[in-house]
């Protein structure tokens, strides 16, 4: 994979108002935010929060896309990592925040940039190796967060992505805007599953990438998630990671009934879809017989706010007589 498989939180203190001529002890506490302290344990992280962070690092589209839908764009001096187009709502927002990197800044251009909270989509945004360790960063006084997928118990679901908006939202003193997307969320999703009601689940085999093996989604990560709130089966459900290598042996073995392709990087979906009609040990496969494909953007089937949406977009491709 070439990007991703490659929150993040920074803790200020609120300044002590000191009047000319008095010492800050005879001075009475600043009064702290709304809903400050805020205490957060992520991905085995706690953070307490005195006040919503204000020098922020995101590096990864969808986290990038979790502020701009937040309405944070202020607080953002920096993103890093775009896996494909932005949404067109966010666009002129995310256009006014500078990009430190086409892919993960290095340590120096990280710091250099002076955030207070670095907000990862992926592991990778986080490696040791390349000194953005969250340990080295919090050793800088920057705080941190780690998407959700990253770090979940069993199966990622849709109470993970509320999880993630609501804490997110929580963090930088915007708990309504957060609870009111989560509202918004659920009825979409409800909507959704009255389409589908006595609809038959599709068996889906999701082509990330790969050719010597099929790189593909688990049951594990969110994307399983939207292919089963869609009218689908996974039928990799049983791999136990959010994206792993399955053989094209077992592919076949599976009979997927539709193909759903990951949209992204420099292989366009039409490459990916001849690399897979054109394989002949694929060619008794149901979805290759029946050239059944179904296409969804990376920064869709990834956790994050595109969910909702994401899980329309897909049920309607499964399953095209609901259209209208």
């Amino acid at each position: 994979m070439s990007r991703r498989h490659a929150a993040l939180i920074a803790a200020t203190l609120l300044p002590l108002t000191a009047a000319c001529g008095t010492t800050a002890d005879s001075e009475p506490a600043a009064k702290a935010a709304p809903g400050f302290p805020y205490t957060v344990s992520n991905c085995g992280v706690e953070t307490t929060f005195q006040a919503p962070p204000k020098r922020v690092v995101t590096m990864n589209q969808h986290v990038t896309e979790v502020m701009l839908e937040l309405g944070l764009t202020d607080s953002l001096i920096g993103t890093a990592y775009l896996d494909d187009r932005v949404l067109p709502r966010y666009e002129k927002a995310y256009k006014s925040v500078p990009v430190l990197a086409k892919e993960y800044p290095a340590k120096e251009k990280l710091l250099a940039a002076n955030p207070d909270f670095v907000y990862g989509g992926y592991d990778s945004a986080f490696a040791a190796k390349d000194g953005r360790g969250r340990d080295d960063l919090k050793s800088a006084g920057i705080s941190t967060r780690l998407n959700l997928e990253n770090c979940t118990k069993g199966r990622t679901s849709m109470d993970d992505v509320y999880q993630e908006v609501d804490e997110v939202g929580r963090t930088f003193g915007v708990a309504a805007r957060a609870q009111q997307w989560v509202a918004r969320t659920r009825t979409t999703i409800a909507s959704t599953a009255t389409r589908l009601k006595g609809v038959r689940a599709l068996s889906v085999f999701v082509y990330d990438s790969g050719d010597k093996t099929a790189f593909t989604a688990g049951g594990k990560g969110i994307g399983n998630e939207l292919i089963s709130r869609a009218g689908g089966r996974n039928v990799f459900a049983d791999l136990d990671k959010s994206f792993g290598d399955a053989t094209w042996e077992q592919v076949v073995a599976r009979k997927p009934e539709t193909i759903v392709i990951y949209d992204y990087g420099s292989t366009t979906v039409e490459q990916k879809k001849r690399r897979l009609l054109d394989d002949p040990a694929l060619k008794d496969v149901p979805a290759i017989k029946n050239k059944r494909f179904a296409v969804l953007p990376l920064s869709d089937a990834v956790l994050g706010v595109r969910a909702p949406d994401a899980i329309a977009k897909l049920a309607t491709q499964l399953h095209p007589e609901l259209k209208g």
